[in-house]
């Protein structure tokens, strides 16, 4: 076996078994991973891809993430804690061997492993140590969060179409031919799945399908891209709109995905960077790229293959677009927007999680970086002979001195803490969330519902639950050994259902030890369109900054609006505005999109009025919403509207 192929399988396997470690050392399931749960445990249960039974509301980003839990949750019938577990395990692991071959195959010819071959050349793991040294991406790898899938992807997509951009797009033979179009339709479909894997990643496959479409391939293939790459989101996207009633997931509404927030972005940002050093090994990178892809003389560089000017306008640079270097240059385009969006949208509040994938996808080019051993060509002369040694093995000193470096980085990150040690958010707002609840549940690895039951508030909660049978709205006190409680009233009317309902932030672990029949909403939206449609506080925590008032929860249950029964700090009269608010058009329209009886007319509905029900915005103060409506306010209530008759 060749040099570079040793080298390269050594890198893979080291790496592999590293990263396997690392994740397994701080395997963990956040709370924000349970909520695919919840949904997962409804589909099971046959009460469709839903958080709360009987409303249609897409609480998951990822709907590709989604639906594989639930496959392999049904396939085995195993908790679905452990295969999300293994799931996310398996997929964050193969994720970087698979990249680091991607990468390999720029150093390949067309005619494949032949070009490797000699004891010139050693592939060596590099931007794949970066990575998986930085803790968050080793907390990451087992969250029960899509950050695996999303990764597996990209290093999916990698392959594949730098696999495609070196094939031979004129095939002579039929086996060729089969094997081309297969090929290509494969990255298409695998491009086209962007948009189901995270919304924004369809920036990423996006340029892929474009370039691929763009090539010089023949209308049949350019059609057979176009199914390929989009029949499966097109048709997940018009599902999205008649059955959810909105044209991107819930979570895009209440994290406000197009909005603004470039001073929180920049510090998210360097609270990746700083603690780590990671401009080191990126810089250490840069530097050592020149080095190692400029070609030896007579020799051809890796990334450009057959590529010359082009020449006769724009279909002179179509020819150029099925080339390695534009490959390489779409995936870190995509990963420069990528970044861009997240420092524009303020980031998260978990430290590190949504710059993975952008970083990852900027890694790509230098996964493994290929060092020259310089030896002297056939046919140099003595001098000549002499002064290519030298330049080489300068060359080569240097870019081993930087990956020398790197790799004295990557040892050097993996000890580092980084982060405070979750006792406290700070005023950023961005936690290690696995030290978080790692600390407030007494579990160094919480994985299943059953940990987050020591999480405060837990156990009291389904205590509550029990000895409450009639129903009525739970919100979480000031203590917390007890919940508030405002009961359905009693005797209950024929309008009012006999329901629980969980106003708490935390629906993972919530909804994950509740039954499927107890409704969970939260402050921010995520499984309750009320709060989503609120507009976003600019001094709000990242990812948290919507908070609708109890108030409307209370209205919308129909739970009892008087005294002593509604908790002090709920005011009877934001009830009653709550209440006659819940009469505008707009927002009974969008009761009606996720609520009502979905019939086949409602889903045409849903389909012409889903971007109206993304726009709509709602006032958490009840008397503003009631103004937009042009509804009137009602008067105050009088002190005796506000308390139970007495006995």
């Amino acid at each position: 076996m060749s040099a570079p192929r040793v080298s390269l399988w050594l890198g893979v396997a080291v790496c592999a078994v590293a990263f396997a470690y690392g994740a397994w050392e701080r395997r963990w399931i956040a709370d924000d991973g349970l909520i695919v749960l919840r949904t997962v445990r409804n589909l099971l249960a046959g009460n469709g891809p839903v958080f709360n039974v009987g409303e249609r509301v897409e609480v998951n980003t990822s709907a590709a993430w989604t639906y594989i839990i639930w496959f392999f949750s049904w396939i085995s019938g195993v908790q679905t804690e452990y295969v999300v577990l293994t799931v996310a395990l398996v997929l964050s692991v193969t994720a970087i061997p698979l990249a680091m071959l991607g990468t390999a195959r720029l150093y390949k010819g067309g005619a494949g492993w032949s070009r490797l071959r000699g004891s010139g050349l050693l592939l060596l793991p590099a931007g794949g140590l970066v990575y998986m040294a930085l803790p968050p991406a080793r907390d990451f790898a087992t969250s029960g969060l899509e950050v695996s899938l999303t990764i597996f992807w990209v290093a999916l997509l990698w392959w594949l179409a730098v696999a495609w951009s070196q094939a031979d797009r004129d095939p002579v033979e039929r086996g060729e031919t089969i094997r081309y179009w297969a090929l290509t339709l494969s990255t298409a479909f695998v491009a086209g799945l962007s948009w189901l894997v995270r919304p924004e990643m369809a920036l990423v496959g996006g340029l892929v399908l474009l370039v691929m479409f763009a090539a010089p391939i023949g209308w049949r293939l350019r059609l057979g891209i176009t199914v390929a790459g989009g029949f499966l989101p097109v048709a997940y996207q018009i599902f999205r709109m008649g059955y959810y009633g909105l044209p991107v997931p819930n979570t895009a509404v209440a994290k406000d995905a197009t909005g603004s927030k470039w001073g929180q972005g920049f510090t998210y940002l360097m609270n990746l960077v700083e603690p780590y050093s990671l401009w080191l090994p990126v810089l250490a990178l840069l530097l050592a790229m020149p080095l190692l892809l400029l070609p030896a003389r007579g020799a051809r560089a890796p990334l450009t293959g057959r590529f010359h000017l082009p020449r006769g306008g724009a279909r002179g640079l179509r020819d150029q677009l099925q080339r390695p270097a534009v490959i390489v240059a779409v995936m870190f385009l995509g990963g420069v927007a990528e970044t861009l969006y997240w420092l524009r949208q303020g980031g998260d509040f978990m430290s590190g999680r949504v710059l993975l994938a952008p970083l990852f996808l900027l890694l790509l080019p230098v996964m493994v970086i290929p060092l020259r051993i310089p030896a002297r060509q056939p046919g140099d002369s003595k001098v000549r002979g002499l002064a290519r040694l030298a330049g080489g093995t300068a060359g080569a000193a240097i870019a081993a001195v930087l990956w020398v470096l790197v790799i004295g980085w990557a040892l050097h990150a993996t000890t580092l803490r980084g982060q405070p040690d979750g006792t406290s958010i700070g005023r950023t707002g961005i936690v290690d969330e696995r030290a978080f609840y790692s600390l407030q549940t007494g579990h160094a690895h919480p994985i299943t519902a059953d940990d987050y039951l020591d999480y405060p508030r837990m156990h009291a909660l389904q205590e509550i639950l029990r000895q409450t049978p009639r129903g009525g709205v739970y919100l979480p006190s000031f203590d917390y050994d007890w919940w508030f409680i405002d009961p359905l009233p009693y005797p209950r009317p024929d309008d009012v259902p006999l329901r629980q309902t969980v106003f708490f932030t935390n629906l993972g672990m919530t909804g994950m030890n509740l039954p499927l029949d107890v409704r969970v909403w939260d402050q921010i939206g995520l499984a309750w369109p009320m709060a989503s449609h609120t507009a976003r506080l600019e001094d709000g925590r990242i990812g948290h900054d919507k908070e609708m008032f109890p108030d409307w929860a209370v209205a919308e249950a129909k739970a009892y609006p008087k005294r002593p029964a509604l908790p002090g700090f709920i005011d009877p009269d934001w009830v009653n505005q709550s209440r006659v608010a819940l009469t505008c058009p707009q927002i009974q329209q969008l009761q009606s999109s996720y609520s009502a009886p979905l019939t086949f007319d409602l889903f045409k509905r849903n389909l012409k009025l889903s971007y109206a029900n993304y726009k709509l915005r709602i006032d958490r103060v009840p008397e503003y919403t009631l103004r937009m409506c042009r509804l009137d306010v009602p008067p105050p209530l009088t002190d005796e509207q506000k308390s139970m008759p007495k006995p």
